[in-house]
């Protein structure tokens, strides 16, 4: 009996005079190609190169197949170019855009691959604080990644500026099912985490992960405390400017700014005129912040009632409730 072979192309209808075929000879075929963009683009930044510096690796070398940089430059590209999951990796070691931007055509040793999989990257992400697992033997200083960061903007100035803004935000990425650390957040009304930004112009200088039971302004004073020393080490006469919305207006960043040279701009939420009055027969609220701002002369004295809403079990509202205490006192 004969057997039925495949043909080896197949032809559909014409498209004016060019013929439309499809066929099957076209090797190992790749749809992540623009990973070759950013990996010309990091060649010239030495980004992975220097990312991958703030990792310890206590590895034999004689046992080793990836290094580090090779691993984190394999994670990083990964996320840039949609895969999230590291499940994904144990397809896309076989990627030919994976494998170039590796720069590894072969094993060294004895894997079937030349590309990392979801074991090895899995590994990479688990990294113990100090010595902690027998099998995770690459350490991350997280000290060195923040620091880098800031760095990186730091060596894309040629001088330094007479002044910089700093942009400080966070955001909500919503989360579709079981995650780790998940909470139902009140103001987005939707469970996801809430993770923290600092933007100089166009420049990233922090990505903090956290958790949504915390408030919009959870560890915004140690970020930014941080971040100002290291830009001063760098730059001492800089004149910083500290921009964010209503949820980061709170007494300990204001005065923290004001006892350290940081001029602030901050957003206050709009109050209806019903909640402009208090008296004394009304509720005192749960704490009480009388805060001063300072600028070109002009001075204003607000009141800020600050209320545990919006955010989950113990957790205070990104954007807390303000009330007027009384008229606003002001003076140029």
């Amino acid at each position: 009996m004969q057997t039925e072979c495949s043909p080896k192309q197949y032809e559909f209808e014409a498209i004016g005079r060019r013929a439309v075929v499809a066929c099957f000879d076209g090797g190992n075929i790749t749809s992540n190609a623009g990973g070759l963009l950013l990996g010309q683009v990091d060649r010239g930044l030495g980004l992975i190169r220097r990312f991958a510096r703030c990792f310890r690796d206590r590895r034999d070398p004689r046992y080793m197949e990836h290094q580090v940089e090779t691993l984190v430059g394999q994670r990083i590209f990964g996320l840039a170019l949609g895969h999230e999951d590291l499940n994904d990796h144990d397809e896309l070691r076989k990627d030919p855009t994976f494998i170039a931007l590796a720069g590894k055509l072969a094993p060294v040793l004895r894997s079937d691959c030349a590309v990392a999989g979801k074991s090895t990257l899995n590994r990479l992400e688990h990294t113990p604080k100090r010595y902690g697992a027998k099998y995770h033997k690459i350490e991350c200083h997280r000290a060195r990644v923040d620091a880098l960061l800031v760095d990186v903007v730091l060596g894309a100035h040629d001088r330094a500026p007479r002044e910089i803004v700093l942009d400080l935000a966070n955001t909500n990425i919503p989360l579709h099912g079981m995650q780790e650390g998940r909470f139902y957040h009140g103001h987005y009304e939707k469970y996801c985490y809430l993770p923290l930004y600092v933007f100089c112009s166009r420049y990233l200088l922090l990505a903090r992960q956290r958790r949504a039971n915390v408030a919009g302004s959870d560890g915004a004073v140690e970020e930014v405390a941080r971040i100002v020393a290291q830009i001063r080490r760098a730059w001492p006469r800089v004149r910083i400017i500290l921009q964010a919305d209503s949820g980061f207006c709170i007494d300990p960043l204001l005065s923290w700014c004001e006892a350290n040279r940081v001029e602030y701009v901050l957003a206050w939420r709009a109050i209806p005129d019903w909640k402009r009055r208090w008296t004394r027969s009304s509720r005192r609220p749960r704490s009480y912040a009388c805060v001063r701002a300072n600028r070109r002369g002009c001075s204003a004295i607000f009141g800020i009632a600050s209320t545990k809403v919006g955010a989950g079990h113990g957790a205070s509202s990104a954007r807390p409730s303000i009330r007027w205490t009384g008229p606003i006192r002001a003076s140029s």
